[in-house]
């Protein structure tokens, strides 16, 4: 049994149809299950979800039955906490080959939630060694990698079929270029192959302007055929991660966007969010409603790329392969080499607050109306940033960048 996730994304690739996908979890078992449920009766193309709460995602296996047991909600599935036996109850008559399910978790240690999803019969799940260390967690990112890897020769060890979705390309949601997206999720592909894993997908974030998104996918295709050989790769598309549009009619038209991006740069499987995603945590309705929208807006023949994309798609991946291969110079390990660049300020997020990230480089919207580098810092990119000194970065112009699309979307 297993290795589903795979199957399922290529028989539908060669259909021509997108995969959508949920980020939905809840505490209570009926409530998930009944999530569970609704997502696979849709009648598109979909894969199940089990996001993990907050709780999980630091280690805490305590909490979570005490806040269920009190009546009150969780934002996420314990699955560390709840007994396997129950879990996989939950599952049975749902998971299989026609529908996959993915733990999706953001945890810095991942250990035990390895462990567990293993023991319930999964075999797919996310995150990375820097992806779910940096944004989320003031775990030293060296012992973030260490656990990582053994996680992965674990899941590798114990499964036929054991997939990792790097969340590389959605760091922080907003804000950060994608040639740093593209190079993360390329490294952390990397470190998982060398790690013994064979199956994965690498993630993107939609950004703000799409001919730049549409260049970038297309980088990180080029990189991946590259740099992933001999193993089995997909890619994978999330509807903007930033502030969301708080009217219907916003959020509505920027999930569309989203769908549209993913059918027309091929992309094989997508993270849908939803409409209310701006002021609580999305119900199942909401969540199945937002996976008909999605794949409904997804349908047609893909736009063919214009010559704005052909640029974005040059200096997207004439960046990122200065970054992947000044990584992987650093050292024979990957995660060796992923600490070293940190530490050396080759990898710098922006905006990024972790102890072990240099915050030297930053980005701006710049006059095209992409994201593009401001200060660089120590990465060792080719040419000249395009923001010029006029447009410096002050906390005015922050806040007008981290509300763009909310504002456009909305107005």
């Amino acid at each position: 049994m297993g290795g589903y996730l795979d199957s399922w994304v290529a028989h539908n690739r060669r259909q021509g149809r997108l995969v959508v996908q949920p980020r939905m979890g809840f505490g209570k078992v009926g409530t998930m299950h009944a999530g569970l449920r609704e997502v696979a009766a849709l009648g598109t193309p979909v894969v199940g979800t089990v996001t993990l709460d907050s709780y999980t995602r630091v280690g805490d296996y305590t909490t979570p039955l005490e806040r269920l047991a009190a009546g009150e909600e969780l934002n996420g599935y314990p699955l560390v906490s709840h007994p396997a036996a129950v879990t996989r109850e939950l599952l049975e008559g749902l998971y299989g080959p026609q529908f996959p399910v993915q733990v999706r978790h953001g945890t810095a240690l991942p250990r035990r939630v390895f462990e567990r999803l293993v023991e319930v019969g999964l075999d797919a799940t996310e995150g990375g060694p820097v992806s779910y260390c940096l944004p989320y967690s003031r775990v030293p990112l060296a012992e973030a990698v260490r656990e990582w890897a053994e996680s992965c020769r674990f899941l590798a060890g114990e499964t036929e079929s054991g997939h990792i979705e790097s969340f590389g390309g959605c760091l922080l949601g907003q804000l950060c270029p994608p040639s740093m997206l593209v190079t993360l999720s390329v490294l952390e592909g990397c470190f998982f192959r060398q790690n013994g894993l064979r199956h994965m997908s690498l993630s993107y974030a939609q950004g703000i302007l799409a001919a730049q998104d549409r260049g970038a996918l297309r980088a990180l295709r080029t990189l991946a055929t590259e740099y992933l050989t001999g193993v089995t790769w997909h890619v994978v598309l999330y509807t903007y991660m930033g502030l969301f549009p708080r009217t219907e009619r916003g959020a509505t038209a920027l999930i569309e966007e989203s769908a549209r991006l993913a059918r027309d740069t091929g992309c094989e499987r997508m993270i849908v969010k939803t409409v209310s995603e701006a002021w609580q945590i999305p119900t199942i309705k909401e969540n199945t409603a937002a996976l008909r929208l999605a794949a409904a807006a997804a349908q047609g023949r893909p736009c063919p790329p214009g010559e704005p994309e052909a640029a974005f798609y040059a200096e997207v991946l004439d960046e990122a392969r200065h970054l992947v291969a000044a990584v992987l110079n650093l050292d024979a390990d990957v995660g060796t080499a992923l600490t070293k660049a940190f530490e050396l300020g080759v990898l710098d997020i922006p905006f990024c607050l972790h102890p072990d990230n240099a915050g030297a480089a930053t980005c701006v919207i710049d006059e095209r109306g992409a994201l593009a580098w401001d200060r660089r810092g120590r990465l060792p990119l080719p040419g000249r940033s395009r923001a010029g000194a006029a447009d410096r970065l002050d906390s005015e112009r922050l806040h007008r960048m981290l509300n763009h699309v909310v504002n456009r979307h909305d107005r």
